[in-house]
């Protein structure tokens, strides 16, 4: 295929290979062709080129070669020279003149036609002059030719005129007169053709829609007669088109030429026409007419259906607004008339005709505003309607002959017009309100009215309205079943009335479930009223037929609202089912006995009814409740339940053949759920669904159904299909195989066999006889019923010989019937048996499809073998890989010969080309020779299928392509698919626009940006043929236009995955552009003009030449072409979830996009750079238009924007305006957002959802002034006191969970502040007092003070505290008792609890278990704060609590509801609320699910540190062990299953809190048992854990659990402590740096470990000690790591504090326990030393933490530790080390660890320190004057170093005095610098010798006598002390303003951070 990649054919390649591969080759060159051409330079070569490419004309080329020979051989002549283009003209002219007629000579002659149909397409009036010749030569041979050279004559003939445009006049009625017979030509190909180029003649050839009208209307709809689908599209076209021109003509061609306009009056005329009359025309004279019986021609009436509809789009939504009243009245006269309406089921599909009208004009054309206003138009149409059927009905005289005609006619008005109503209210959804509220309209009493029409079908069409309506506007839907049921019982003597009103009730019960926020649970009562209609059924006949109808559907419509409703009233509704039915057999002859129809017929609409409610499936208990029935007959289970059903069945067939119809065929499917994708329930006709259930019941019974039964029920059905004649005996066959396959179906699914032989060959001989029957259905059936047989029967033998017998009748016969049906025969076989069962018959069955696939003389065949072949491929899989070659290489050789007009076969091929891509799969990405061709012919057979004509072909072209990228996406081109897929997407037709939004799902999910990328290279370059119009947004733009059209499920779907993918990967980088998108789409309010959007398709106004026509073109058309439908409400919801999407985006990209100072910094240094902080105002804006709408879905999407908002950006501070942030100048558009929420009228979702933002936004702490504050609050302070009215009280308009959802909405919103309240408040205790005013006075002083007071949150709470904590208390209960287990089920309170009513219990447990966090940790700081001391009188708490709120008070406290509550002392309720706040959280902290927020695990951990807080809770939990216990292990097994640090840091929280409750309660016990009695030591020593023999319990003991807990999170973030992770061979020695958090958590964990030996018993000490001092050590060993600002980490300086709290623990030691502490104490001391000894390897140690632990032992362990001379040593050596290092800073902290040494009261420990340091000491201070310091450190070191000297001084006995001074005053003065050498030091050599100088003049006077003594004896120290000092006066005196404060003495200027000591 290479080869053909060559602007040139290369003839040699061509040569070389076999003549079946040249013509792909030939087409693969001339596909190369057609994409290089435009950019080439092809002067050089075009005489070669026109050569070889006229040469290609007469070599017999097939269609789709031909089409790319013509468009390449125009384009050619396009861009080169023009000179030979005459030539090639009159070549390919003559070629057309040609007598030749042989089949051989047609590809020829097509291709001549083609290329002049291209030339003139491409080249129009450049060729002018040789047009009339050129046309009068095609119209010549049209008359001669086949079909298919009459549609090819035709194409081109279209295209001629298209070039030409008004230049070829001249040609335009003779090209009329020969394309208008044609029109009727019987192949449907050509009068697709002539249509299109009957359309395209319109454009210039006035007298088409002028003189010739009426003749055009009735030519199109002759040529509607017998159409097909593509014939009805096209000729609806034309008629539209022409019509709509005849109305309002094209203002070109008006200006040319004086012409007389037709009204709209003549024009629906003309239409309605053929509507009503069809193709007979309006020729015959009136009287033929009338005798002229027979019904119009379906196709006719659906072609000018769509005619319609063209129509109307082509004159635009505009018109439609302006005309619409006019247009209505004209569609519903349609169906009023006679003629549409002869019988029943012509008048169901004129219906279904005139609602397809209305609905894709009015549906699709209209925006939001518009259809508002045409649903007031149809409302008065019903009401006119409705007053004239009210008239006749009141005529008793009878003077109004023709009424009763007139009330059957306007029944089928009503039903169409009510059903358009309910769909617009129903698209339009919330934002329909104004419909509703406006009583000018009276849309409600209108459709009310209706539901008294004498016709059931208006009936039940009004009750479906009002279904619609309700579930728009879900707020009606309690108050229409109020009035229904009122008025229901106020007429029940009107027959009307009964049926009216039930059918309105059991509609609107059908609808609750599409109602998220439900009815109220009372509205269930609705059985009382049915079983009164039932009970009265009999009083009255006039009405009993009514009223058991009516019954028995409301109790239907009754058992969709779910078990939690039905289970309310099973016992009612099985008394009455009971007493439908007759006892016992007895009962059951009697009455076969008696009875005439009509009773018969009340009976059995009874029982009918019963059973329709009966076959839901909540109540199948009931099946078994017909006792007698089954009793009858035999108690078997399975097949009672086929009885019921079977009875159903049997009833529905005796039913007397009334004429129901559409939704009057079957009532209940007014309530049942519409089946996915339709938007109005349209039953069958009853004798139809009948036959259906049986079928279905068929397959049911089959599998159960004993062998010999099948025999006979096959045995009958063969006998069956003897007996019947003519068409019944295909009626009866076709229901016959439906049965049988069902019950085939029904066998595979249970995995049962068919049974024995005869069985078997009864069925076989079934079906065989099916296989050659004409009808084509019946074939199918039969050969599906073989596939499923082989795969119920599975026996190889049985398979063998079924394939072996169509085998051999495809290798004899020669008829088409049989060999189609035994080729589909294979296909099933293989289909169903699966590659593996049938791969023995593989080879067979390909050979022989294929073989058949190339019977050129009989498209049928081809399509079912192709058909078979693909199955085949389908189902063999790998299997298949074997015959993929020959198999493509056929595909591809029909593609190039079959002619486009056998479009099945070319679908079929389609079909076996994706089935191919599928089989090779993944392979398709090789490089090997074999796979590279397999890959190209693909790639070939997608390009010939994409460039068919027909919608499905070129569907199944883009499934290949897409399945081919899946595989191999390198080598899919997406430069060009992707555009093609564009233009797709406003293809008419559904399926194309499926596969093509489809694709682009796929492309966008790996390659979003390319696929955007060549969308916009559409818009770059358009093409005038292409209707397109991509703008500047993009494709993106586009599927947001398509959202608003689509009404398809699965393609809107599609379209959100679209968007979704491209979002993802486009939105950060392209931010401006995405935000402005869903900007567009959300601030279209409806006020923009409702116009169409419609890619605007006239081609005239597009293909036009450029002359002087164009300017009169272009200006009434302008405005069409624009997307002017205002985006609907739900795609503005789509674009506000992508709102947030964008921000959580934007979240996980980049910082900046959050920081309003690093944006603007980026964006200065590149423009490029778009961050999202610099569209805050946008995105509030968007969020606000949202939040603020008529829909309340987009409502609640903004709202969820809005809280997402303030969440991100909250604490973003604005760099203007120090301490504050940016979100603060948009309070009023927050508080203005979330004002309308609180009304009364809002729905309880959506309140809910802003009391949530509400919370956020207090909570965000963006708001600093007070008074804008209140605003917010005020709005939950509102809403507080709805929480108060309680359970019963407001008018209910929902079911009560909503109403559960709102009250605890409201009271989460108030913890939440509330939490945020008291931390404000604890941050501003803990902050050091500035000095403001005090807080008390007045909150009005704090107006004008920009900083908030820190407690001013908690003043706006603080009044409603009261309140609210009671009703949290009482939110915690219910919550606690609704997650009780199922088997305490019998606890919960009777009537439901504070905010729940018992049947709403499944509900509410979801809002409850939404709420109760934030809940219970107000509550515990409630309780912490003030809580625990606040009691309530019970008279308080009544006056306080509403009715229901007192039960459940009385009930939560046990008692019964009569008896007053005994007062409870205060501990008792506190040990209750105590129970309560611990229950909860232990049970929701034992296995928190794992899709819990995280917040709530949060808010429970801190709810349980704050009530650990209180001295009350620790008691509580100190007293009984268990409970800490329980809580510890809870805690522990949390931290198993969650990771992040910030809950493992607040469980080291809690824990801390147990161990401290428990210390507290420890000491008290002491310090009692102390002053009762000192004494009693003894019993002292055994309090705490471990008593007198140290052993601890597992399970019982609160040491051991916390130690497993700390043990646990030590481990996991130090691994290595563990010595079975040290010990594992994978164990690596490196440890990574812990992080900060860890750090923390490490840290946390140490301090509690050093606390537990606290609570141990000297004995237990003793068993813990080893194990927490090992971990203790190994914590300091890890973290000990010197750090570069010699900073201490948190798990050092917790390990440091730890070892001092164990070793300075006050035990009272016994003897025993006196040994082991030594022994431990100097272990540990030795553990650390040999951990302090420098490693190679290891990070740099931290010598001074080491050094400070070893101090810490010599100070506070003395004892222990004195006389061990190896520990001595080891702590000199390390002292040693430090002191000769070179770190000044550890040098310095050496000398202040030594002085506490040296300073300790035992002399015994110091002295052997203080012998051997002090010298190197000495030597070390004494060297610094060589060598004096540098840097604040150093100079630090030398201080500290003096200091310890000092200290040894003054520790010296009087008479060492001397001796001792001699060392440190020389030392001194050898740091004072003489005169000239100070004047040059530096400030730290200055320093020194101040320093120095002060400590001098210390000493001095300290000692004098030492000190003169020293002096004295070293004359020279003296003069530089002197000196010196002199100097130091001087200069004093001198400068005593620039002198600065000496530095001596001042705190060290670097501290540890802890003081140990």
């Amino acid at each position: 295929m290479e080869l053909a990649h060559s602007l040139l054919l290369n003839e040699e390649a061509l040569a070389q290979i076999t003549e079946a591969k040249r013509p792909v080759f030939i087409f693969e060159w001339l596909r190369f062709l057609d994409k290089v051409l435009v950019a080439t330079d092809v002067k050089e070569k075009q005489k070669k080129l026109v050569e070889q490419l006229t040469g290609l004309i007469s070599s017999s080329p097939g269609p789709p070669t031909r089409k790319l020979l013509a468009k390449n051989l125009a384009a050619l002549y396009s861009i080169g020279d023009t000179f030979t283009v005459f030539q090639t003209l009159d070549k390919c002219n003559d070629i057309i003149k040609n007598k030749d007629d042989t089949a051989a000579y047609l590809p020829t002659k097509l291709a001549a036609v083609a290329c002049v149909g291209a030339f003139y397409e491409k080249m129009g009036r450049m060729l002018g002059s040789s047009f009339p010749e050129t046309v009068n030569n095609l119209l010549k041979s049209l008359k001669s030719a086949e079909s298919q050279g009459r549609s090819e004559i035709l194409m081109s003939l279209q295209k001629v005129l298209n070039g030409l445009g008004g230049a070829a006049a001249s040609c335009h009625r003779d090209i009329y007169k020969n394309a208008r017979s044609l029109l009727t030509d019987r192949s449907m190909a050509v009068r697709c053709a002539v249509a299109k180029c009957l359309l395209e003649l319109q454009n210039e050839a006035v007298f088409m829609w002028t003189a010739e009208l009426e003749n055009v209307a009735t030519l199109c709809f002759k040529a509607l007669e017998n159409s097909n689908y593509g014939v009805r599209v096209a000729v609806s076209k034309l008629l539209g088109t022409v019509m709509a021109t005849a109305l309002i003509p094209k203002q070109a061609t008006v200006m040319r030429q004086n012409v007389k306009r037709a009204t709209l009056e003549e024009v629906l005329e003309l239409m309605a026409t053929g509507f009503l009359r069809g193709g007979s025309g309006f020729l015959k004279s009136g009287g033929e007419m009338l005798k002229v019986g027979g019904s119009v021609n379906r196709e006719v009436r659906v072609g000018v259906t769509q005619a319609y509809v063209v129509f109307v789009t082509t004159l635009g939504g505009q018109w439609l607004e302006r005309n619409f009243a006019t247009f209505l009245s004209h569609v519903l006269d349609l169906v009023s008339h006679p003629r549409a309406t002869q019988t029943h089921v012509e008048a169901v599909y004129s219906r279904r005709c005139v609602s397809f009208i209305l609905r894709a004009t009015v549906g699709s054309l209209l925006g939001e505003k518009a259809q508002i206003a045409a649903a007031k138009d149809i409302c008065q149409a019903i009401g006119k309607q409705m007053k004239a059927v009210e008239a006749v009905v009141n005529d008793t005289n009878g003077e109004n002959k023709s009424g009763a005609a007139d009330v059957a006619a306007s029944q089928h008005v009503m039903v169409c017009a009510l059903q358009e109503l309910g769909s617009l209210v129903q698209s339009l959804n919330a934002t329909a309100s104004p419909l509703i509220q406006e009583p000018s309209i009276g849309l409600l009493e209108t459709v009310t009215s209706v539901l008294l029409h004498p016709s059931m079908a208006a009936r039940l069409a009004a009750a479906w309205c009002l279904r619609c309506v309700a579930v728009a506007l879900p707020f009606q839907l309690t108050p229409f079943l109020d009035r229904c049921a009122e008025r229901l019982n106020n007429l029940k003597t009107s027959p009307e009335a009964v049926s009216g009103y039930s059918f309105a009730m059991a509609a609107l019960l059908g609808g609750v479930h599409q109602c998220p926020l439900g009815i109220p649970h009372a509205k269930g009562k609705v059985i009382s009223i049915a079983e009164d209609l039932l009970r009265t059924a009999a009083q009255n006949s006039r009405l009993s037929l009514q009223r058991t109808q009516a019954g028995w559907l409301l109790l239907g419509a009754l058992m969709t609202l779910g078990p939690s409703v039905v289970r309310y009233h099973l016992p009612k509704m099985l008394l009455l089912w009971r007493n439908v039915f007759p006892r016992s057999l007895k009962e059951l002859e009697a009455e076969k006995a008696r009875g005439d129809s009509f009773t018969w017929q009340v009976t059995l609409e009874g029982r009918a009814g019963a059973l329709c409610g009966k076959n839901h499936k909540e109540v199948v208990k009931v099946h078994v409740l017909i006792p007698s029935v089954i009793k009858a007959h035999g108690a078997h289970l399975k097949a009672s339940a086929a009885m019921v059903r079977l009875r159903l069945y049997d009833i529905l067939a005796l039913l007397p053949p009334k004429t129901y119809e559409a939704l009057e065929h079957d009532p209940s499917s007014i309530y049942l759920r519409i089946p996915a994708g339709e938007a109005v329930p349209g039953p069958l006709p009853l004798g139809v669904s009948v036959i259906d259930a049986s079928v279905a019941l068929f397959g049911v019974v089959f599998p159960h159904v004993s062998y010999k039964h099948r025999l006979q029920m096959l045995d009958h059905f063969a006998e069956c299909v003897k007996q019947a004649k003519g068409v019944r005996q295909q009626a009866v066959q076709l229901n016959i195989f439906t049965a049988v396959l069902s019950a085939l179906k029904g066998l595979a699914e249970n995995k049962s066999t068919l049974g024995p032989e005869e069985v078997r060959k009864s069925a076989l001989t079934l079906v065989m006889g099916a296989l050659d029957n004409p009808n084509p259905i019946l074939r199918c059936a039969a050969g599906e019923a073989l596939g499923r047989m082989a795969q119920v029967v599975g026996e190889a033998t049985f398979i063998a010989r079924m394939a072996q017998f169509s085998f051999d009748k495809l290798k004899s016969a020669r008829d088409v019937v049989s060999r189609t049906g035994h080729s589909l025969a294979l296909g099933c076989l293989h289909r169903y048996v699966g590659g593996i069962g049938s791969g023995q018959h593989l080879k067979t069955s390909v050979s022989i499809l294929l073989a058949l696939a190339q019977d050129g003389t009989s498209p049928e065949v081809q399509t079912w073998s192709l058909h078979s072949l693909a199955l085949i491929v389908d189902s063999s899989g790998p299997m298949y890989r074997g015959y993929v070659e020959p198999t493509l290489s056929l595909v591809l050789t029909l593609l190039l010969t079959v002619p486009p007009s056998h479009t099945e076969v070319h679908q079929c091929l389609g079909r076996c080309l994706g089935a191919i891509i599928t089989t090779v799969g993944p392979e398709l990405q090789g490089n090997g020779a074999t796979i590279s061709t397999i890959r190209s012919s693909c790639l070939v057979g997608c390009a010939i299928t994409q460039d068919h004509s027909d919608s499905l072909v070129q569907a199944a072209a883009i499934s290949c392509l897409q399945q081919l990228h899946m595989f191999a996406p390198r080598h899919v081109n997406l430069s060009s698919l992707v555009p093609s897929l564009c233009v797709h997407l406003c293809s008419s037709h559904l399926l194309l626009r499926r596969a093509a939004v489809a694709c682009l799902r796929q492309l966008a999910q790996r390659e979003a940006a390319e696929v955007c990328e060549y969308a916009m290279s559409l818009a770059k370059n358009k093409r005038p043929d292409r209707p397109l119009n991509i703008t500047e947004t993009g494709l993106e733009g586009v599927l947001f236009g398509m959202l608003d059209r689509e009404t398809d499920r699965k393609l809107c779907s599609d379209i959100h995955d679209t968007l979704g993918h491209m979002l993802s990967s486009l939105a950060v980088e392209k931010l401006s552009h995405w935000l402005m998108l869903c900007k567009d789409v959300l601030a279209a309010s409806s006020g923009k003009s409702a116009t169409c959007i419609f890619w605007h398709d006239e081609e005239s106004e597009k293909k036009d030449e450029m002359d002087d026509d164009t300017m009169f073109t272009t200006l009434g058309e302008e405005d069409k072409s624009k997307p002017s439908v205002a985006p609907r409400w739900a795609t503005r919801v789509f674009a506000a979830d992508c709102l947030c999407r964008i921000i959580m985006l934007c979240e996980n990209a980049n910082k900046a996009h959050f920081d309003l100072a690093m944006a603007r910094s980026a964006k200065l240094r590149n423009p490029k750079n778009d961050l999202l902080v610099l569209h805050l105002s946008d995105l509030i804006r968007m969020a606000f238009m949202a939040a603020t709408d008529h829909s309340n879905q987009l409502r609640m999407a903004g709202l969820q924007a809005l809280e997402d908002i303030i969440k991100k950006f909250a604490s973003v501070p604005e760099p203007e305006f120090p301490g504050h942030v940016i979100l603060e100048q948009y309070q009023a558009n927050v508080g203005a957002a979330l004002r309308p929420a609180f009304s009364q009228d809002t729905p309880s979702d959506i309140t809910a959802k802003a009391c949530q933002v509400c919370s956020t936004w207090i909570g965000s702490e963006v708001v600093s002034d007070l008074n804008d504050l209140r605003r917010v609050h005020n709005l939950l302070v509102s809403s507080l006191d709805k929480v108060q009215a309680g359970k019963g009280s407001s008018s209910q308009l929902y079911r009560e969970s909503a109403t559960t959802m709102e009250k605890l909405a409201v009271l989460k919103a108030w913890a939440e502040v509330y939490v945020v309240a008291m931390k404000i408040k604890k941050e501003a205790e803990t902050k050091p007092k500035r000095a403001i005013k005090n807080t008390d006075d007045d909150d009005e002083d704090f107006g004008t003070v920009d900083e908030l007071p820190p407690d001013s949150l908690i003043t706006l709470v603080q009044p409603e505290l009261p309140i609210l904590s009671r009703l949290w208390l009482a939110a915690l209960k219910d919550y606690a008792l609704l997650t009780l287990p199922a088997e305490f089920a019998s606890q919960l309170p009777p009537d439901g609890g504070a905010f729940y009513t018992p049947e709403t219990i499944d509900t509410a447990r979801l809002h409850y278990r939404n709420s109760w966090a934030p809940i219970l940790h107000a509550v515990a700081l409630w309780l912490n704060s003030a809580g625990f001391n606040a009691s309530e009188s019970p008279e308080e708490a009544a006056a306080a609590m509403p009715n229901s709120q007192k039960r459940a008070s009385s009930i939560m406290l046990n008692q019964a509801p009569g008896t007053p509550p005994a007062t409870k002392s205060l501990p008792e309720i506190n040990k209750d609320r105590m129970h309560l706040i611990l229950g909860v959280s232990i049970q929701f902290l034992c296995s928190p699910r794992p899709e819990e927020p995280v917040e709530h695990v949060t808010s429970c951990l801190q709810a349980l540190h704050t009530l650990l807080d209180s001295p009350c809770a620790r008691i509580h939990i100190a007293e009984d062990q268990l409970l800490g216990v329980e809580l510890l292990s809870v805690l522990h097994r949390l931290l198993l299953t969650w990771d992040p640090p910030s809950v493992q840091l607040l469980v080291t929280g809690v824990v801390q809190q147990i161990v401290r409750a428990a210390q507290d309660y420890l000491q008290e016990k002491r310090n009692t048992l102390n002053e009762d009695d000192i004494k009693e030591k003894e019993t002292c020593l055994v309090l705490g854990e471990g008593g007198e023999t140290g052993g601890l319990v597992p399970g019982k003991s609160l040491v051991f659990a916390a130690m497993e807990l700390l043990m646990f999170i030590l481990v996991r973030h130090m691994p290595h402590l563990s010595p079975k992770m040290s010990d594992s061979p994978s164990h690596v020695s490196a440890k990574p740096q812990l992080s900060e958090e860890s750090a923390r958590l490490v840290a946390a964990t140490v301090t509690i470990l050093s606390d537990l030996p606290s609570l141990c018993s000297p004995a237990g000490c003793m068993t813990i000690l080893p194990t927490i001092l090992f971990l203790i050590t190994r914590v300091l060993k890890e973290t000990a790591v010197k750090s570069v600002d010699n900073q201490v980490s948190p798990p050092v300086s917790a390990t440091l504090q730890a070892i001092k709290t164990i070793v300075t623990l006050p035990m009272a030691k016994t003897e025993e326990t006196h040994k082991q502490w030594t022994s431990l104490i100097r272990s540990t001391l030795a553990s650390v030393l040999e951990y302090s000894q420098p490693e190679g390897t290891k990070s740099i140690l931290d010598e001074v933490s080491m050094l400070t632990a070893i101090a810490l032992f010599l100070w506070s362990a003395s004892t222990e530790i004195i006389g061990v001379q190896s520990l001595q040593n080891g702590c000199i050596n390390r002292f040693k080390n430090a002191l000769n290092s070179c770190d000044p800073w550890v040098q310095a902290k050496c000398y202040q660890l030594l002085l506490s040494v040296f300073q300790h009261t035992n002399r015994a420990l110091s002295t052997p320190y203080i012998h051997s340091l002090a010298p190197i000491m000495v030597e070390k201070l004494k060297a610094v004057e060589g060598n004096r310091p540098n840097s604040n450190t150093e100079l630090l070191a030398v201080q500290e170093g003096i200091k310890v000297l000092e200290t040894l001084v003054a520790l010296g006995e009087e008479q060492n005095r001397v001796q001792l001074l001699a060392l440190l005053v020389p030392t001194l003065i050898s740091y004072l610098l003489n005169e000239n050498a100070f004047a040059s030091a530096s400030t730290i050599s200055k320093d020194l010798h101040e320093f120095a100088l002060q400590n001098l003049m210390h000493i001095g006077p300290l000692y004098p006598h030492a000190f003169k003594t020293v002096m004295g004896a070293a004359p020279e120290l003296k003069i530089r002390l002197e000196t010196a000092v002199r100097a130091s006066q001087a200069s004093k005196a001198k400068a005593a303003a620039r002198q600065p404060p000496p530095t001596i003495h001042s705190v060290p200027t670097i501290k540890l951070k802890t003081s140990f000591f």
